[in-house]
């Protein structure tokens, strides 16, 4: 099993399409890459913990590859924005792919320079290591699951 995380904007559609991926055998919400531990749902929003909301994934990498994680996470976000995605604004809604494996960088990076192709503006989704992931409050994970009405700015036609 390999494991990537996503930074989208609101995780919650981040992380319910991930999950109808055929071969993502896991994921979660939660908060990447910030400078205060274990911190809450509210000091996130306030934008001073440094977090980005982000969805872990745990993939079967027989079945589904990087290229296909990372072409099916294009499709759902605007990677030229920055600190925003859809009406969700802040330093915790933007765009990132944090890795685990070092040996994903590549993979990576050759997604992002074929993605600038498609815009004008620079890309400016983060690519950086994940050094740290505190799982969201019990509430967020599968949210979009347990009420399926909730609000979502992601397309999840997959």
């Amino acid at each position: 099993m390999k494991e990537i995380v996503f930074a989208g904007g609101c995780f919650w559609g981040v992380e319910e399409y991930m999950s109808r991926i055929d071969g993502v055998e896991e994921t979660k919400v939660g908060y990447a890459n910030g400078r205060k531990e274990n911190p809450t749902y509210e000091e996130v929003c306030t934008g001073k913990t440094g977090h980005a909301e982000a969805c872990y994934v745990k993939y079967d990498e027989n079945v589904v590859s990087l290229e296909q994680l990372l072409s099916s996470f294009w499709r759902i976000i605007n990677p030229t924005l920055l600190n925003q995605q859809g009406p969700d604004i802040g330093h915790q809604y933007r765009t990132g792919i944090y890795y685990i494996d070092e040996v994903d960088l590549s993979t990576i990076e050759k997604s992002l320079k074929e993605e600038q192709k498609r815009y004008d503006k620079p890309i400016v989704t983060e690519v950086k290591p994940l050094y740290s992931f505190y799982d969201a409050e019990e509430y967020h994970q599968k949210y979009l699951k347990k009420n399926p009405g909730g609000y979502c700015h992601i397309n999840l036609d997959i």
